[in-house]
């Protein structure tokens, strides 16, 4: 098949009013370059024949932010959807066949490929001239293909026409098969008649593009004769094979697997070949043996499938992790370059395309955080998951039970060794046959060589009741917790600092937990690794290369008093909870909001944060919680996250108040970021009483010339402001400017902030004669005193181009803009609320045409005072 003219159609951008060329895919998917569809989400597109009425469609991918094609020209594709409900797709068509040029050793009569395509040259704006053209051309079999997926074109025969921008997007067709999209005319660089494409293979290559637009298997279109009739090969990105069996599973935690021959067949039909189960979820009570199960499962049939590939899930952040890690293994060195979320995405396409394989992903907290994963791959393998909980999953979950009496005994013997056989009945019973608790003592027994009578009258030494209710009748947690008492009573005599750690581990989340934090408890690195080597070595807590892992059903007991435990008593327990809150105070990094070096750090110890505020109920908060609410809220509002920013702050508030009083300097402080975070997010008109009554609060405490003082008034204005009262704004704006040079002198970061909000004021009223020079001004102070990647420095560079903008100089304009991108994507990531900014701003000003010009996103701007805490 060639180039089928019934699929190619015009499409219009109205938008960027600019004309380009498609080329239906699929029945209603069309593909085209991503610069004709750029800032617009409707667009409309006609066909070659008929009755070339337009019809409605709309962006299909990329639907993310899109990519600088300055930058990444090999991007420039997209696929759009035509929504019109007139469309009739042409009938009778053949299946697209898509094509590709590895580029391999030329062969003879094949140094080059003859290409063809379709589009409208001229055709620039809608309905003006629509003059169809078939371009014929060659491709260098040696040189055509470009580095980064691009592909040079040479036209033949074809005059060139005076303008090529219609016929961007037409596809190019090789042999019959769709090897790229036209996207741009190399005259203006280099002198000959040659049009450059993007590769299908290299779109493929980017995440979403193969699940959009369906099965994507390209040919070599430079194959031999020979080749050609051998078997095809997929040559998308996700060409990756591997031999059956391949697998990360973990080892065995103990070849005695017992007890679990019914509800392993369960598993195995579930999960059969025959069977329509696509997911299946194992739940049960903690260490009741849902691992060991999964893991037996998956060793016993790991060459039954493509792929085994094992998932911790306890978090959101792990799921993806062990996504992430399947594309190192597939990919190699390869997949440094990308992120954990470019990573993860890559291995869910590779799934897609690779069906017969075995996820399992084990100790799942939440339904929601697994099935965000299993519903992209529905028709691909089977999913295993364990979980502690019941409700929620897809499937109908397989109970996991208590062992029985003879699966007790038997796992306690292959521990211990025969013998003893009624204690060793007695001593299942006690525990309640939990195979933890059992794995637990027969690994105490065996290491203290003593016997199971010695170990058992320890035990009775630690009564307690079973509950009624619980399966089994028994309480895991308490005959967990008897367990737990006796590895202390060891622990302890080796060394008390290894239960001072585990006390202190159970506030914090149950993975990732960082070894750092315990650092002040050893004399060295080297002595901090035998410490928790020692807790491993019990079972007590997990490691990995993330840190320190500890199990939930133990957090609880370390934290759960006990009469009759000294290990356990409530003094113990709340000097634990206070250390754990101190030594996180002193590793979260300090000014959240400017110091971008520290966000990495932040984000991995937010679960710890959370799990450390949810300790406390709020009448119990302390000075330390408060000044950990308040790092934590600006935190979260610099990442945009401002309801959960406004909850900290809230419960700031009312600690600063209830420890502190009113009118202490710190509550004042509590007050003014709770109304940054209520402004912020978008309600001024809660934010201005808090704000006013704060400013009148630090004049009469703190007096008319203190920094705190200051940034109230300016928060104040800018929450003015922000209601659409410039007017009763901009005093307050020029006297906190005059007093802050007055105090802080010309450089201090809050009279930048001053003089830069001053600006925007300005702009706001149309004054940008005023505001152009204090912009200026600002930008280059913020240079030279705080760097050109400070966030406030980024800031003003989008808000000196935006006045740029509304003043007509969008030629100015863009070059900051793009250094502007360039740099928050550096320093700040891709979902920063700055880079969101400077991204749309620089998207606007590109597609600037003559005529009014819209407004510019303002970056948020930096408005609070310096992070400042509670003392």
């Amino acid at each position: 098949m060639a180039v089928d003219v019934r699929r190619v159609v015009e499409i219009w951008n109205p938008v960027g009013k600019c004309s380009g060329t498609g080329y239906l895919v699929a029945d209603d998917i069309v593909l085209t370059a991503l610069h004709n569809v750029l800032g617009c989400e409707d667009l409309e597109v006609r066909g070659l024949g008929g009755d070339s009425t337009w019809l409605a469609a709309e962006v299909l991918w990329p639907l993310t932010e899109p990519p600088d094609l300055e930058r990444e020209p090999q991007a420039d594709g997209a696929l759009v959807r035509i929504t019109d409900a007139g469309w009739l797709p042409p009938t009778g068509a053949d299946p697209v066949r898509w094509g590709r040029i590895d580029g391999g050793p030329v062969v003879p009569d094949e140094g080059r490929l003859a290409c063809v395509a379709v589009g409208f040259p001229k055709s620039e704006v809608r309905d003006g001239i629509r003059d169809t053209k078939e371009i014929r051309g060659h491709i260098e079999r040696l040189t055509g293909l470009k580095s980064g997926g691009l592909i040079a074109a040479y036209v033949d025969q074809v005059a060139v026409p005076g303008v090529w921008a219609g016929a961007s997007g037409a596809a190019l067709f090789v042999r019959g098969r769709l090897i790229g999209v036209l996207t741009t005319d190399r005259r203006r660089d280099y002198d000959g008649d040659q049009l450059t494409a993007v590769s299908v293979v290299g779109l493929a290559a980017r995440p979403g593009f193969v699940a959009a637009v369906g099965e994507l298997v390209p040919e070599d279109v430079a194959a031999t004769a020979a080749d050609r009739e051998g078997a095809r090969r997929t040559a998308t990105v996700y060409d990756v094979e591997v031999p059956s069996g391949v697998n990360n599973l973990p080892e065995l935690p103990s070849p005695i697997f017992v007890g679990r021959v019914e509800v392993m067949a369960e598993l195995e039909r579930a999960l059969s070949a025959e069977s329509q189960t696509i997911t299946q979820t194992v739940h049960g009570l903690g260490g009741v043996g849902k691992t060991t199960l999964a893991l037996h499962y998956a060793h016993d049939h790991a060459g039954a499938y493509r792929l085994v590939w094992w998932i911790r899930s306890d978090t959101p952040e792990l799921i993806e992790a062990g996504f992430a890690a399947l594309t190192v293994r597939l990919r190699g060195e390869e997949a440094f370059d990308l992120t954990t979320t470019q990573a993860a995405e890559w291995a869910v396409g590779w799934l897609q395309t690779h069906p017969g394989w075995l996820l399992v992903f084990d100790n799942a907290e939440k339904p929601g955080d697994v099935h965000a994963w299993t519903g992209q791959l529905r028709a691909s393998g089977r999913h295993l998951i364990t979980s502690r909980y019941k409700r929620g999953w897809v499937c109908d979950p397989i109970s996991l039970r208590v062992l029985d009496q003879e699966a007790s005994l038997a796992l306690l013997s292959g521990l211990v060794g025969n013998g003893e056989e009624d204690e060793a009945r007695a001593l299942a019973d006690e525990l309640g046959h939990l195979p933890l608790a059992l794995e637990q003592a027969g690994a105490f027994i065996a290491q203290r060589e003593i016997s199971i009578a010695a170990y058992r009258a320890m035990l009775e030494q630690y009564p307690a009741s079973a509950t009624a209710a619980a399966p089994g009748g028994f309480d895991p947690a308490r005959t967990v917790a008897r367990i737990w008492r006796i590895t202390l009573d060891v622990l302890e005599e080796q060394d008390p600092r290894a239960l001072g750690i585990l006390r202190i581990a159970a506030w914090y989340a149950p993975t990732g937990i960082p070894r750092s934090l315990f650092e002040p408890f050893a004399e060295d690195p080297v002595d901090l690794a035998q410490l928790l080597g020692l807790l491993a070595d019990y079972n007590m807590i997990s490691l990995d290369r993330a840190g320190v892992g500890i199990h939930l059903l133990v957090q609880m007991v370390a934290r759960t008093p006990s009469p009759d435990d000294p290990h356990r008593d409530q003094e113990r327990i709340l000097a634990a909870r206070e250390w754990a809150t101190k030594l996180m105070l002193d590793e979260l990094p300090r000014d959240p909001s400017g110091n971008v070096a520290g966000w990495p750090t932040w984000r991995a110890l937010l679960p710890h944060v959370e799990a450390i505020l949810d300790a406390f109920e709020p009448g119990e908060d302390t000075t330390e919680i408060d000044e950990i609410l308040t790092l934590t809220g600006q935190f979260l509002q610099e990442q945009g996250q401002l309801s959960q920013a406004t909850d900290c702050f809230v419960r700031s508030l009312a600690a600063a108040t209830r420890l502190l009083g009113e009118d202490d300097p710190s509550t004042l402080i509590s007050r003014n970021n709770l109304a940054l975070a209520y402004r912020e997010s978008g309600d001024a008109l809660r934010a201005v009483p808090l704000f006013e009554r704060t400013l009148e609060d630090c004049v009469r405490v703190l007096g008319d010339d203190h920094p705190d003082t200051l940034a109230s008034r300016n928060n104040l204005a800018y929450t003015y402001q922000a209601l659409g009262d410039v007017v009763r704004a901009v005093p307050l704006y020029e006297r906190t400017l005059e007093d802050r040079v007055r105090v802080s002198g010309e450089d201090h970061p809050d009279t930048l902030i001053s003089r830069n909000n001053l600006a925007g004021a300005y702009r706001a009223l149309g004054d940008v004669v005023r505001a152009v020079p204090l912009f200026e001004r600002t930008l280059e102070d913020r240079v030279r005193v705080l760097g050109e990647d400070h966030p406030d420095t980024l800031i003003s560079r989008n808000n000196l181009a935006g006045v740029y903008r509304v003043s007509g100089y969008a030629a100015r304009a863009i070059p900051l803009y793009e250094q502007a991108l360039t740099s928050c994507l550096r320093v700040l990531g891709e979902d920063h609320p700055t880079t969101k900014a400077v991204r749309a701003n620089l998207s606007a000003a590109r597609a600037q045409q003559p005529g009014p010009t819209p407004p510019p996103t303002p970056a948020p701007p930096p408005t609070a005072p310096p992070p400042q805490t509670a003392p």
